[in-house]
């Protein structure tokens, strides 16, 4: 017989299990993606790069996480996350001990592009799917806690792997971190279930749900999810929009992750400050995701990333003209707590206008979008910083981008769940 459990009634219900060891893993993975630019410098003086051609090797990385994003789309609609996680953990700590080896830039490009993106590339949409799966009410709170991850990631990573390579050396900091990887992230992942029906329970909120009009993602008196299919949702205005929202955001974002800690430097503030800018975006990150993610399940999806998504527009020509250390941390808060409730909420909205039954390969594919993105973003920046000997123009297309963004949302609408 299968259980609803709204909350804490006999014990609590293993989906918040899920979300704590999502959110674990998500602190791992995420802190080390966005710690790339504390180690920006080390690696261009050591091998005698360009900003461009540094910004490659993380631009590659972004690029092969597209691909394993639709890999694991397609996995976790087949897989457990326990397995899919597993591997996962290995690889990432496996790409860090050798980065720390390397001896040339296409050595770069194998150890670090590659093994990390197999390491990493999947976690955010076997993360999500796994989450929209176990909860249908509270869907933005528990994407909201898993995600803070991230934020807690990028608080505890960039300050660390500058204190590390300030003690130890970048190679030593990158084998340290490898470590770390495999001694939190694999464990944590045998804690993860693929879906409530594996312990007998329903999703949280489900049966309450039911009687309320649009009822769940399941068809009525079954565990069977309803919603579109991959081949549906392409024909979708919907799709189309999300997507190029994802990949414009992420574009915006990881050239501000790649070249916010040289961009600090470069305005004359000391690298253990500029990275504690990583740090303070980090852990504003939190409390958006968090906040906003509780604000979209009272007030709606739409309407909660649009306000995130003019706030970043904004944001980022604050960061142009910023000067002074204080200018950096205001720039700092205003970015990770935005950022935060955007990503959080717009993830919300895929689980709610696409359904269940293809969850996997839809995330997948928005992830794969989110990739390229992440891949153009740090190596435009670097690119248009080498022409120019500034960022201002960059920084100025991510202002643009993010207008873009505001109106592809405001295209959305909510559609109808499909069983076909």
């Amino acid at each position: 017989m299968i259980k609803s459990h709204p909350g804490i009634k006999d014990k609590l219900f293993y989906g918040w299990v899920v979300v704590i060891a999502l959110f674990i893993i998500s602190t791992i993975a995420f802190g080390t993606r966005l710690s790339f630019g504390v180690f920006f410098k080390a690696l261009a003086n050591e091998f005698g790069l360009t900003r461009a051609e540094t910004s490659g090797v993380y631009s590659a990385y972004m690029l092969l996480c597209a691909v394993f994003a639709i890999v694991s789309g397609w996995g976790i609609d087949k897989f457990s996350p326990r397995i899919l996680i597993s591997f996962m953990g290995l690889f990432l700590g496996l790409s860090l001990i050798l980065t720390g080896q390397a001896q040339s830039l296409w050595q770069l490009f194998v150890v670090y592009s590659l093994l990390l993106a197999m390491g990493t590339g999947g976690v955010y949409g076997v993360s999500m799917v796994t989450i929209i799966r176990w909860f249908h009410s509270k869907r933005g709170v528990a994407i909201g806690l898993t995600t803070s991850g991230i934020g807690l990631g990028t608080v505890m990573m960039a300050p660390f792997a500058a204190y590390l390579i300030a003690t130890l050396g970048w190679r030593m900091s990158f084998i340290v971190m490898g470590m770390i990887a495999w001694v939190l992230m694999i464990p944590m992942a045998f804690l993860l279930r693929k879906e409530p029906s594996e312990m007998g329970l329903l999703p949280y909120g489900a049966e309450s749900n039911r009687t309320k009009k649009g009822g769940s993602n399941l068809v009525e008196g079954s565990t069977r999810p309803t919603g579109f299919s991959l081949s549906h949702a392409f024909q979708t205005r919907n799709f189309w929009c999300i997507g190029f929202s994802w990949l414009l955001f992420s574009l915006y974002s990881f050239m501000v992750f790649t070249h916010i800690v040289p961009h600090g430097t470069d305005m004359g503030i000391p690298a253990m400050k500029a990275a504690t800018i990583l740090s303070l975006i980090g852990a504003m990150n939190i409390p958006g995701r968090l906040l906003m993610g509780r604000i979209s399940d009272s007030v709606g999806r739409k309407a909660t990333s649009i306000t995130c998504a003019l706030f970043l527009a904004g944001v980022i020509i604050w960061l142009i003209y910023s000067k002074d250390l204080w200018m950096f941390y205001l720039f700092a808060v205003v970015f990770g707590f935005f950022f935060g409730g955007f990503d959080a909420t717009t993830t919300a909205m895929i689980g709610d206008i696409f359904g269940l039954r293809s969850i996997g390969i839809i995330m997948g594919t928005f992830s794969a979008g989110w990739g390229l993105g992440a891949a153009m973003g740090p190596f435009i920046g670097g690119l248009i910083y080498d022409i120019s000997n500034s960022y201002s123009v960059a920084f100025s297309m991510c202002a643009a981008a993010m207008i873009m963004v505001t109106l592809l949302l405001a295209l959305t609408k909510r559609e109808a769940k499909l069983d076909r």
